[in-house]
């Protein structure tokens, strides 16, 4: 083999696409096809001055020195098989690696590997490093944006060369599983093993146990990208890091998954499989997940526990430490993340074995090679470890030792570092860097480095410790005396975000929505404190701020969340008092408690006009409209909403009139007033669109268009349907969902020629353009 190029590299790795597939339909003619393929891309790779580092069965991985060379030796082979029966993907990705008498060693090479992987026969895909360094003069180049690849780092931005046809990419975008902050290393054994148990269809629940620390979501997460592509509708990803509740456990999935009822008949029989992640703290849950899967037939789950489930579906697989190879290797890797030319002595299997090659507390170590030797660290941990392995005598081993290594990353920060660690406990589920300063007072310096020492994990857009970490967080707060003090900042905090969010029905409803999902264990934490330390007012400001949230998310955790507070709640203000009321009414009205709701919605009226409220009697008659509209008193349902909507006009209450318009354009659809349900709908569309409310357009636009197919216009149905369509790929919707069934089938009854063609021109129109041609 010719000596490797050094410096800056350009790597380009080729596959062949359905070789298995091939080999059954040319049968002994593949053999001759392989080898014809094989002569044809060496002889294309070396007319380049490509250097031949490695081939596998069908793969093949070269490496440049010159980015131009590697592409025009891709496009010269690709050109070359085009009349041949074989398909090559290729990818091509230019780094830094470094050379060693084995190889490359470095991200570089797995990023180039990855991408080819998400490629398609006859492809050759390009990264942006590669796209850096080419002359755009003489290159064709398609940008496919930005994708995740297997490797669940961060996204790549990826070209197409040439202007072929092909279909989407095969990447992750379509998965929310987490981005990690470095590749999967090691694990190869226990990688293989657990993909077996995946796609063992006798098998439907995986459950990866052992101690914290010991790589058991890192493991689960990559089984998980491995098979993506073999889950029609989705692999998702349920953190139930800050759950304590068991009752939260399945709300949870159906947040993540979109359900906004019945979490069983959302799924059904789609083919999905879910990644649930910290499931020892809420192993009373186990049941309620035996029954998802009784109910699901094509559902799978991948769990992660300390201690299995035992459910009859379960296949448990221990999860073990490296082996000694593995541990140096991870060590390694992460060793150069931190210090790019840090090369390994005699000490470090020493080190990997006073952590008994645990992956976190390998993690922790490596982190330390900036600031300390390899003879320091081994020094260090001699003297650290006897002294604080001296937990409780039944603990694993393996979890005392890492619980001495997370103490002694903690006893090596300075006093202000450590104080800001400790508070960052308090957060459930990680939190933004403006909630760090304020509740922790943790600087941005300071985040920083307690990132750089991975105590603290970033994912570019929130900071959070790993719940083994924050464990060790909590206790050091306790032990500090200020464990109160902060959760009551920490509850403060989240008041004010949940009061910004605007979620009540007294605010603009979806104005600020989106801050609280990616909070909502905060939130929920906050709302627990207040109950367990008799802040039964602050609790209840709280629970009533995020009113649509609990409709939207799990209206029957809201029920439990307010009886628990208007059990205690004899003291609070009147009008707060008015307003729980009115929450929980409609948490049991949208839980299908008509009877419940009624005499709670009564006492919250009557509390309102004593109050003289004027916007929380308009919301409450309203309500009074849902009640009787869920019982078929459809024409005292309409007189209710025209009512409110009139006394919303008059007190300026925005998103309320818009949410009146909606509720009688639909009444008025269903008793086949279409002239004024349209009129309606258009009322509610103009409110919708002042109010910058995505799902408010979207229900406004579903009824015109149901208006359209009911007067035979089948060009306007068609075209708003396309574009309602269109929006939906771009995200959850929320209330929408519930909707959309009673809806098509009414829009789709214009089906036909004329429909389709408008409804293909509606999909490549943005919702606010569609809006705009709506009222036009």
């Amino acid at each position: 083999m010719r000596e490797l190029p050094g410096g800056t590299v350009t790597f380009l790795f080729t596959d062949i696409e359905g070789s298995t597939r091939l080999l059954h339909e040319l049968g002994a003619a593949y053999a001759d096809a392989l080898v014809e393929h094989r002569r044809e891309l060496r002889e294309a790779f070396a007319r380049h001055g490509g250097v031949e580092v490695d081939t596998q069965g069908d793969a093949f991985f070269y490496a440049f020195a010159r980015a131009g060379d590697a592409l025009a030796a891709a496009g010269d082979a690709q050109a070359a098989l085009v009349e041949g029966p074989i398909r090559v993907r290729m990818g091509v990705h230019t780094g830094e690696p470094i050379v060693t008498g084995e190889g490359y060693v470095g991200l570089d090479v797995h990023r180039a590997a990855r991408i080819a992987g998400v490629g398609h026969g006859g492809q050759v895909l390009v990264s942006s490093a590669t796209t850096a360094l080419l002359d755009p003069s003489n290159t064709v180049l398609l940008d496919l944006g930005e994708h995740r690849l297997k490797d669940l780092t961060a996204p790549e931005r990826i070209y197409q060369l040439g202007e072929g046809e092909f279909p989407p990419l095969r990447s992750l975008n379509q998965s929310n599983l987490p981005e990690q902050p470095t590749p999967f290393a090691g694990r190869e054994k226990e990688f293989a093993e657990v993909l077996v148990l995946v796609r063992n269809p006798r098998i439907r629940l995986v459950t990866l146990t052992g101690a914290g620390g010991s790589g058991k979501t890192r493991l689960a997460v990559q089984a998980a990208a491995e098979v993506v592509d073999e889950h029609e509708h989705g692999v998702w990803w349920v953190s139930l890091q800050a759950v304590r509740d068991p009752e939260l456990v399945l709300p949870s999935v159906a947040s993540v998954v979109g359900a906004e009822s019945d979490l069983a008949a959302h799924i059904g029989d789609r083919r999905m499989l879910l990644v649930l992640d910290n499931l020892e703290q809420v192993l009373d849950a186990a049941p309620a997940l035996g029954g998802l899967l009784a109910a699901c037939p094509n559902l799978e789950l991948i769990a992660t526990s300390r201690e299995p489930l035992r459910l009859a579906a379960e296949h448990e697989y221990a999860v073990p430490p490296f082996v000694e190879q593995e541990g140096v290797g991870f060590f390694l890797s992460r060793a150069r993340v931190v210090r790019r030319d840090f090369e390994p002595d005699e000490r470090v299997l020493e080190i990997c074995r006073r952590v008994d090659n645990l992956p976190l507390a390998l993690e922790l170590a490596a982190a330390r090679v900036r600031v300390l030797s390899t003879a320091q660290m081994l020094e260090r941990l001699e003297r650290a470890l006897p002294l604080l392995t001296g937990g409780t005598r039944d603990a694993p081993e393996r979890q005392r030792t890492l619980r001495a290594t997370i103490g002694w990353s903690y006893d090596l920060l300075d006093a202000v570092e450590q104080q800001a660690f400790r508070r960052l406990g308090v957060f459930a589920g990680g939190c933004t860097l403006d909630a760090a300063e304020s509740v922790a007072g943790a600087d941005l310096d300071v985040l920083q480095s307690l990132v750089e020492k991975s105590l603290v994990r970033f994912d570019g857009e929130r900071h959070s410790l790993l719940e083994t970490i924050r464990e060790y967080a909590l206790e050091r707060l306790e032990e500090a005396g200020e464990a109160e003090e902060r959760r009551r900042g920490h509850a403060a905090f989240f008041l004010a975000l949940a009061e910004e969010a605007d979620l009540s029905a007294e605010g603009n409803y979806g104005q600020r929505y989106e801050l609280v999902p990616p909070d909502q264990d905060n939130l929920r934490a906050a709302i627990d404190w207040a109950l367990a330390s008799g802040g039964i007012e602050l609790g209840l400001r709280l629970a009533v701020a995020l009113e649509q949230f609990w409709v939207i998310a799990d209206p029957y955790e809201g029920v439990r969340r307010f009886e628990a507070f208007l059990a205690r709640a004899d003291d609070v203000p009147p009008l707060l008092r008015a307003r729980a009321l009115r929450c929980l009414a409609a948490c049991r009205f949208v839980s299908s408690d008509y009877e419940g709701a009624q005499p709670l919605m009564e006492e919250s009226l009557a509390l309102f006009r004593k109050s003289g409220n004027r916007r929380g009697e308009a919301e409450s008659i309203g309500t009074r409209g849902h009640l009787a509209e869920a019982e078929g008193r459809l024409e005292e349902a309409l007189a209710f909403y025209e009512q409110s909507g009139a006394l919303a006009v008059e007190v300026g209450f925005e998103w309320w009139v818009r949410n009146m318009h909606l509720s009688a354009a639909e009444i008025e659809l269903r008793l086949g007033r279409v002239e004024e349900g349209e009129r309606s709908a258009r009322q509610a569309l103009a409110a919708a669109r002042a109010l910058d409310d995505r799902r408010g357009t979207v229900l406004a636009l579903a009824m015109l268009a149901w208006a359209a197919a009911d007067r035979g216009d089948a060009l306007r149905a068609g075209l708003i349907w396309g574009a309602i369509e269109a929006e939906e790929q771009r995200g959850p919707l929320g209330q929408w969902e519930r909707h959309r069934d009673e809806y098509s089938e009414h829009v789709l009854a214009a089906e036909g020629p004329v429909f389709t063609r408008a409804r293909e021109q509606g999909r490549r129109l943005s919702l606010e353009r569609t809006a705009e041609k709506a009222l036009a």
